[in-house]
């Protein structure tokens, strides 16, 4: 809940399911709110503790502003109270007042969001996958022909006293489940929430077998009218429809409600993250009880961004992250937004993208690690990645924020040719070190290393060339670098040799930069992907256009992320057709060389070469003339049968 009048209405709540005035009573009262506390001393747990300033029940609180904070230690000192406890605020929100007043953060857990961006069964394909959804799906048409579905408002509760009565057993059963516990939604709690000022907004949902409740719970909408609250849900284990998982199904259930409401949202409460990520959560906002107590130590640690990188050029020391950006890790899904200055009648193209890209950065590094070849990416997580709009992007923000003009970069030609072109419009000196061996793919370490770059592009697998670089070279030169080395790995997912994306929680001075425009298939959602230690990523940052990354290319990236099977297979068959296409284009008299390649492309010498290109043009095949880069060369993407088939055809002709 984030208003204070709606914090204040679950005050009321609390007192009368505590039966006091005050909400004043010890820890191992407070239900689930409990279970953070178990490993404080029994004095501590059993003590009697003023509850204020926010909410035990599900939904987390703003932190609390200063005169709060001081009028809840007035409030305890008149009450002959030594504890106070804050429960569920937002990790990441300002909680200066909780730590003056010497309150200690402990742990809480994290609140779940399931965020509906449109059709239900296509949000959660997107997220959970295609078998995860069938599953749901089972679930849910299993539970509806044995159950009912039933809404009543709090306020007509009076004319269906058997869902109140079933509500409070259910409820009380629960707290006994779960250690005999006292149950915070007794009759008396209920009665209070459905004459507070949440009655207007709450309603209970109730589900029937016959007579029989087997599930109740409440939900509340949200003041801004755009979500919904799962206040609480309680279930009749020892129905035989429970055998379904109730909890599961109902939940998908209520997403067809919310969304068939135009709701945009629903606010599952606390729970275990893997767990509700498979039932579609994709937003995770960590949450801490503030208590002080007598003898409890203060907290040394607070929340700060990572220390930022000492390879952050100068200028970008001296400014934050753009305003936006700063503060993606404290959602706004439940406030009324009134600060964007958008226009707020036409649909949900006039809101700003999601800035907080932690979840999907999760989804994608979880998704790396079952890759082949991608030991060492488990030590990765969040703060090792920023999107970017591309690859490209990736390149031209980590010059901006990492040299400066003077510095050098320095790049291993035949190699990607936007590292030059960056490096020279930001005014930064280029040095080329060319690759050598008959494959292209050693590297000259002692020049690298002479020429003491600030940078050093690695393009591998090569574009335009298809080779792998030497493992043994790429070591020696992160090691013993003195500045960044960049492995632009836009072609790995073709390759069968491995990543250097697990180097990366090692080395301080490594940067992998990845896109899903290739493999993943993706180059119009325009994501590229860097990894780096979370200071060069807080740096990069600081130089990046906020609301880059748009919510159309989240949901596209999440797709392929999640129902990545098909990009596996496709992956196997551009293998396949490579290889197939590399021998018969090494046997064609049209062709002098075909390179090895790990790519999805092959850099062809010809013998004809300037013919042989206008005659594919003439025929209508675009390939990638590289002949200024390697004599006579080309660059020939591997397309599907019948376009190879066209371009064999068309190398016959041009003879």
């Amino acid at each position: 809940m984030r208003r204070s009048a709606d914090i204040d209405a679950l005050q009321d709540v609390l007192c009368a399911a505590l039966g006091s005035r005050a909400p004043v009573c010890s820890l191992t009262r407070l239900g689930e709110t409990a279970e953070a506390f178990t490993g404080l001393d029994a004095a501590v747990l059993e003590r009697p503790t003023l509850v204020g300033g926010g909410s035990p029940y599900h939904p987390s609180s703003p932190a609390p502003t200063a005169p709060t904070v001081e009028e809840l230690v007035r409030r305890a000192a008149a009450l002959d109270v030594s504890q106070i406890l804050v429960p569920h605020v937002r990790r990441g929100e300002d909680t200066t007042a909780l730590r003056a007043a010497g309150l200690v953060p402990v742990a809480a857990g994290s609140e779940c969001v399931v965020r509906l961006t449109g059709e239900v069964d296509e949000v959660l394909r997107n997220r959970v996958g295609a078998r995860q959804l069938l599953d749901l799906r089972r679930r849910h048409r299993a539970v509806s022909r044995e159950v009912s579905w039933e809404r009543i408002p709090l306020g007509g509760l009076d004319g269906a006293p058997w869902a109140r009565d079933a509500f409070v057993e259910l409820h009380r059963r629960q707290a006994e489940r779960h250690g005999g516990r006292d149950s915070l939604y007794n009759a008396d709690a209920l009665e209070a929430l459905a004459h507070g000022a949440l009655a207007d907004r709450t309603e209970m949902f109730v589900r029937r077998r016959g007579k029989a409740v087997v599930q109740a719970g409440l939900l509340t909408t949200s003041h801004n009218g755009r979500g919904v609250y799962v206040l609480t849900q309680a279930v009749d284990h020892g129905d035989p429809v429970a055998r379904h998982n109730l909890y599961v199904a109902s939940l998908y259930r209520l997403y067809l409600h919310a969304r068939r409401s135009g709701l945009d949202w629903v606010h599952l409460g606390r729970g275990d993250a893997s767990r509700m990520r498979r039932l579609g959560a994709d937003l995770f906002v960590p949450l801490d009880h503030w208590l002080r107590a007598p003898g409890l130590a203060p907290s040394q640690e607070e929340e700060r961004e990572p220390a930022l990188s000492e390879f952050a050029a100068p200028p970008v020391t001296t400014v934050p992250v753009p305003g936006p950006a700063r503060f993606r890790h404290v959602p706004r899904f439940d406030q009324i937004d009134l600060s964007s200055n958008t226009n707020p009648f036409l649909g949900s193209d006039g809101h700003y993208p999601e800035l907080d890209t932690a979840e999907l950065a999760r989804t994608y590094l979880a998704t790396l690690a079952k890759l082949p070849g991608h030991d060492g990416v488990g030590a990765l997580d969040a703060d090792h990645l920023l999107f970017t709009s591309g690859a490209v992007d990736g390149v031209l923000l980590l010059l901006a924020a990492l040299a400066s003009p003077g510095e050098g970069v320095c790049v291993t030609p035949p190699t990607f040719p936007l590292y030059d072109h960056f490096a020279r419009v930001l005014r930064l000196p280029v040095t080329e070190v060319p690759l050598r061996g008959d494959d292209l793919s050693r590297l000259d370490t002692e020049a690298i290393l002479a020429a003491d770059p600030r940078v050093t592009f690695l393009c591998d697998p090569n574009n335009p060339v298809g080779t792998r670089l030497d493992p043994a070279q790429v070591r020696t030169l992160v090691a013993e670098s003195p500045g960044l080395v960049v492995i632009d790995e836009a072609y790995v997912e073709f390759s069968e040799k491995p990543s250097y994306a697990g180097w990366v929680a090692r080395h301080a001075n490594l940067i992998v930069l990845r896109t899903l425009s290739k493999a993943w298939g993706l180059a119009g959602a325009r994501c590229g992907i860097v990894l780096a230690q979370p200071g060069i990523v807080d740096a990069l940052r600081r130089v990046q256009v906020p609301f880059g990354f748009t919510n159309a290319s989240q949901r596209a990236v999440r797709d392929r992320l999640t129902n990545s099977r098909r990009v596996l297979a496709a992956i196997r068959r551009i293998r396949a057709e490579r290889d197939r296409m590399a021998r018969l284009l090494a046997d064609h008299p049209a062709v002098a060389r075909v390179f090895p390649s790990e790519t999805n492309f092959l850099l062809v010498r010809l013998h004809k070469h300037e013919r042989v290109t206008e005659q594919l043009a003439a025929a209508g095949i675009l390939v990638a003339d590289v002949g200024r880069l390697i004599p006579d060369t080309c660059r020939i993407t591997i397309g599907d049968r019948r376009a190879n088939t066209a371009l064999l055809e068309a190398l016959s002709a041009a003879l």
